[in-house]
């Protein structure tokens, strides 16, 4: 039952339909978990006694270290089903998680080199964990610019696919960074075996502005992916009768 839900879910008129149920309920949740998250981490939360109300930072910048990561997964699990199966919503997946990583890498960068200035005395240094999460940032821009070269847009996904199963190994690269070389960037405070570094008062908004942020990438991606099959389907019977002639 379960894989036929599934099966019927990779048709893109039933796509389609579920994702505008799916994506008002997302966007109250991720609104829920970021508001608490930002109000908790932001105003309520103890400042660190070493980095004062420096760290506070973490609320942004931990939560979009993690959807670079996450969302290369997420796109490079869509790239082999595209590839294997050869299905459009599964194509438009990879393609609709390439710029919404790409701009949570971006801003995983930008907000670890503001960070990083008051605590290293400079913004950027050829850390491991930094260059590592370049390259993901690189890898991302690779798969947009690879599926907007070709003309034909599954022929465009097949080959940006490629690519983002090949930079997959960058992910483990970027999380072990820290343990495989010396760094600077800090260990591990949260995923790890024992109990998490951090005071349950930090700790607890940490995760709910991690998990809004997760949710607000699947709103985002979801309803890219909406739009890229509205475009491929363009000439269908669903999508004008939902939309019209295009």
């Amino acid at each position: 039952m379960n894989w036929l839900w599934f099966n019927r879910l990779t048709s893109p008129p039933v796509f389609y339909a579920w994702a505008d149920r799916a994506t008002v309920w997302i966007a109250v949740f991720a609104a829920g978990f970021l508001l608490y998250g930002f109000v908790g981490g932001l105003i309520l939360s103890p400042s660190d006694y070493q980095q004062g109300d420096a760290y506070r930072i973490i609320y942004v910048h931990v939560p979009a270290a993690w959807m670079s990561l996450f969302g290369y997964m997420v796109m490079a699990t869509a790239a082999v089903t595209a590839l294997i199966w050869r299905l459009k919503v599964a194509e438009a997946v990879v393609i609709a998680c390439a710029p919404v990583g790409a701009s949570f890498t971006a801003l995983a960068l930008l907000t670890g080199m503001l960070w990083g200035k008051p605590m290293w005395g400079a913004y950027w240094v050829w850390d491991a964990r930094l260059t590592s999460e370049l390259i993901m940032l690189f890898l991302y821009l690779g798969v947009i610019s690879l599926n907007a070269a070709m003309n034909d847009p599954r022929a465009g996904a097949r080959a940006a696919s490629y690519l983002a199963i090949v930079g997959v190994v960058n992910v483990f690269i970027v999380h072990y960074s820290v343990e495989w070389w010396n760094s600077l960037h800090q260990p591990a405070s949260i995923t790890k075996l024992d109990k998490p570094s951090m005071p349950a008062s930090m700790l607890w908004p940490l995760l709910s502005s991690a998990l809004g942020f997760t949710l607000f990438s699947a709103w985002c991606v979801i309803h890219r992916v909406q739009a890229d099959l509205l475009w491929r389907e363009r000439n269908s019977q669903w999508t004008q009768a939902e939309w019209g002639t295009f």
